[in-house]
């Protein structure tokens, strides 16, 4: 299954660089989304470079999930797929 990195996850002022927001198009709402909480994410860099992360909670209620990675994310991340297992 495929989701895109929509944004950091953060405030006005902090961001947050290994926690992202993640949309999967299959899950439009809150009820749906809760079903993937615990899964793992793959974010493959154009230089080949994998990192990881687990889908920790949901954010907001269309659907949108909170994605903690293991480490800093790059910003050319938002707005590229990722896989969800």
């Amino acid at each position: 299954m495929e989701g895109v990195i929509v944004n950091f996850r953060g405030s006005k002022r902090t961001k947050s660089n290994n926690q992202m927001v993640l949309k999967v198009s299959k899950f439009e709402d809150k009820e749906k989304a809760k079903s993937l909480i615990g899964r793992s994410v793959i974010w493959k860099s154009p230089a080949g470079r994998v990192i990881k992360g687990k889908i920790t909670n949901i954010h907001g209620n269309s659907g949108a999930l909170r994605v903690a990675f293991e480490k800093g994310m790059p910003g050319q991340s938002v707005s590229q797929k990722v896989s969800v297992e």
